[in-house]
């Protein structure tokens, strides 16, 4: 794809400030940024770094007196993340769509209803009972059990695995090797050894949500593990048996929930955060990187830590052990002070000359 900065400026709804007969061809950071790309800055600090920048045009809120940035042609946008995800789509690299039809190499059994315009791709296995609708992908080596339903214009990618009897909403996305409905970990331990507990129950995602590569996503021990509509999960994350998880949520990667946690709509979950069982966690809450939850959180709230705490209270603390170096080095010498006064007096005692 090849645009002049004008035409990217129309198909963007910008406002061009400069010359637009330079040609656009990808998208770049500041730094990285040729004559050919478009690039953007999202506040006034980045302005000294777009001066030295060799970018062909950049994305900007507001106009910038060309003193400060030279002579780089300027987009100006109400939302310069709304224009930036603009601009990748157009300069996305364009591959060759998904073909609709079942390719020769696929394996589907009988009793399965396939909507308009779905494509089943190279090795892909679907058992007795599936449903997808139209206009859904599904990659090679994709593996779907028996009466799973999956909604419209849905893409799974490659290697994805859904077991028996999940609902899978419409326009979601699935990355490559992640598995839906596997058995959840619970065993009891009778008699000397750990037994499995089944896992009956079901995987139920709603609409427009997106899962990452190498995720994990287990079933119900009974009733529903539960994503919430628009959720947007990062790659490698953990969600337990019998996890229900809010509307529009970010969970990022690495994270992870034990069984029966309960996160309300809005959450933001950072990478590396570990939940345990059965915790609760709020409408709108934050949970910073790293953090480990072993209680309930409050909506709104936001929290840092292992164990997790308010993240201000957090940050006093971390502050706090950044400073222990010196306070021992204090305690040390302010001991020893002590130990010499303390010999002091009783050298200096009654019956002493």
């Amino acid at each position: 794809m090849e645009l002049t900065v004008n035409e990217l400026a129309k198909q963007l709804k910008a406002e061009l400030i400069g010359e637009g007969s330079g040609l656009i061809r990808s998208v770049g950071p500041l730094g990285a940024a040729n004559q050919a790309a478009v690039t953007f800055v999202t506040g006034d600090k980045f302005l000294n770094e777009l001066k030295q920048s060799r970018a062909g045009a950049v994305l900007v809120v507001k106009p910038v007196v060309p003193d400060k940035i030279g002579a780089t042609p300027q987009l100006v946008v109400k939302n310069v993340n709304a224009a930036l995800i603009e601009a990748l789509k157009i300069f996305a690299p364009k591959l060759q769509p998904a073909i609709p039809g079942v390719h020769p190499a696929a394996v589907v059994a009988q009793q399965v209803k396939l909507g308009k315009n779905v494509s089943i791709g190279p090795c892909a296995v679907i058992e007795t009972g599936v449903e997808i609708g139209d206009n859904t992908i599904i990659a090679s080596g994709c593996k779907i059990g028996q009466n799973t339903k999956i909604g419209v214009n849905t893409r799974l990618d490659s290697n994805v695995a859904v077991y028996h009897n999940c609902v899978i909403g419409n326009s979601c996305i699935i990355l490559a090797n992640t598995t839906i409905g596997s058995t959840g970990f619970g065993y009891y331990f009778i008699d000397g050894a750990h037994r499995l507990i089944p896992h009956n129950g079901i995987v139920v995602i709603e609409d427009f949500v997106e899962i990452g590569a190498n995720c994990c996503v287990d079933r119900a021990k009974f009733g529903e593990t539960r994503i919430g509509a628009g959720t947007k999960i990062d790659n490698l994350v953990q969600i337990a048996h019998n996890v229900i998880i809010g509307k529009c949520c970010l969970i990022a990667g690495q994270s992870g929930m034990g069984g029966s946690v309960k996160i309300g709509d809005g959450v933001v979950l950072a990478g590396a955060v570990g939940i345990i069982d059965n915790i609760e966690i709020g409408d709108a809450a934050i949970v910073g990187a790293r953090s480990f939850v072993i209680k309930s959180i409050e909506p709104g709230m936001h929290v840092l830590g292992s164990p997790s705490i308010e993240h201000k209270e957090a940050l006093r603390v971390w502050a706090g052990t950044q400073r222990l170096p010196k306070l021992m080095e204090q305690v040390k010498e302010l001991s020893a002070r002590v130990e010499k006064l303390e010999t002091a007096k009783n050298n200096s005692g009654p019956g002493r000359s």
